[in-house]
């Protein structure tokens, strides 16, 4: 098969911006084709979502595109590691010859976290559900982390871990939201205030605005700067958690045996590791369906310190949704961190002679999984 490549990648303006969507998603996508040494004309695939209920065509539209491939399916945090299987498969049939993946959010300045449409007490599963007054999606993944505290002693520590470790890696990178903040405490995680038990509002990802593009095309010119996408996998799971049969296993299963599969490496080949971080209890439980860990072993991980940075295993080197950027929907920025480690452009938290990185969305109530497994060319 034809291999693919992303050859772009950048973020728009990150925090707090006062631009509009579309101000901010022309900037990504332009900052990521300037990135690749391409220009709009040069594209005739567009993957978003997040605008409007046709998000594809206005943007567009706003960039002055007529594409033969397009994507605006909404799944979340997730959509964006999907969009890379869809827009390589386009590829490879030769629909288009050059897809630019991109998100942007205005949710601080708007002063709204709406995400294009997302309905949460109009399905079937609702009447159970709503009565309860859940907070949504945080009192679902509070289930899930409160489960994981019923199983694993050490649990909450490892919860508290999540947050100090991402927090580290946000104190060297100049454009995180918590860049020259201070380091975080067990006792700063623990102590803030609950919001859905055993979560406290340290234990959530930000709001802010930003986000971010990456350009994929069959047409490598730089080998020093080019990324090949070696592998992707996905699977969707539960609408609520009424239909979950076991809170501690998520669809990463099934999307990272796929993803896997088909790089033909294994999880002890990763040298990066940039998982969605809505909530701490996300990191631990996508690591252990990744196989990274066993059950429960996450906490492990954590605790022995290898996530921070100057550790064995980088995990989520930008800061992440807990403390670098989080408009809504994280998963765009998952991937343009990782192809940026992969070609050496981190500064101070570059990760030496990484080879492999692994990007995965999660999206909706623990419901959507998409794993992508990135190579370095050179």
């Amino acid at each position: 098969m034809q291999d693919v490549f992303i050859v772009g990648a950048a973020e728009c303006d990150l925090g707090v911006t006062t631009k509009s969507i579309l101000e901010l998603q022309s900037q990504a996508v332009t900052r990521a084709l300037a990135d690749a040494g391409l220009t709009t004309q040069d594209v005739d695939g567009i993957a978003t979502n997040g605008i409007s209920r046709f998000s594809a065509t206005q943007l567009a539209d706003y960039l002055g595109i007529v594409p033969s491939f397009t994507d605006s399916s909404f799944a979340g945090g997730s959509s964006f590691e999907i969009y890379v299987a869809r827009a390589v498969e386009a590829l490879r049939s030769g629909q288009c010859s050059t897809v630019v993946i991109s998100f942007a959010s205005n949710q601080r300045s708007a002063k709204s976290r709406s995400l294009g449409g997302v309905v949460e007490h109009h399905t079937p599963e609702a009447q159970f559900e709503t009565p309860y007054g859940p907070l949504f999606p945080l009192s679902y993944y509070a289930m899930a982390a409160q489960r994981y505290l019923h199983e694993v002693p050490h649990g909450r520590a490892a919860l508290s871990e999540v947050a100090i470790s991402a927090r580290e890696w946000a104190l060297l990178n100049p454009v995180a939201f918590r860049y020259g903040t201070k380091s975080l405490t067990p006792a700063d995680i623990e102590g803030a205030d609950l919001i859905s038990s055993p979560l406290t509002t340290a234990d959530c990802c930000l709001v802010t605005d930003g986000g971010g593009a990456i350009v994929l095309t069959t047409k490598l010119v730089d080998k020093k700067r080019g990324v090949k996408i070696i592998g992707y996998g996905e699977a969707t799971t539960n609408t609520s958690m009424t239909s979950v049969d076991d809170l501690m296993v998520t669809g990463a299963v099934e999307s990272g045996k796929r993803a896997f599969a088909m790089a033909g490496i294994t999880p002890q080949d990763i040298d990066v590791v940039e998982v969605y971080d809505s909530f701490t209890i996300t990191v631990l439980l996508t690591l252990e369906a990744l196989g990274f860990a066993p059950r429960g072993g996450a906490a492990d991980l954590l605790l022995s310190g290898k996530t921070r940075p100057g550790g064995s295993f980088p995990l989520n080197t930008s800061g992440g949704g807990l403390s670098y950027c989080h408009p809504g929907q994280y998963g765009i920025l998952l991937l343009v961190e990782a192809v940026r480690q992969l070609r050496g452009e981190c500064g101070e938290r570059q990760v030496p002679h990484a080879r492999h990185a692994l990007a995965h969305g999660t999206g909706g109530i623990i419901s959507t999984h998409a794993t992508v497994i990135l190579e370095k060319v050179s």
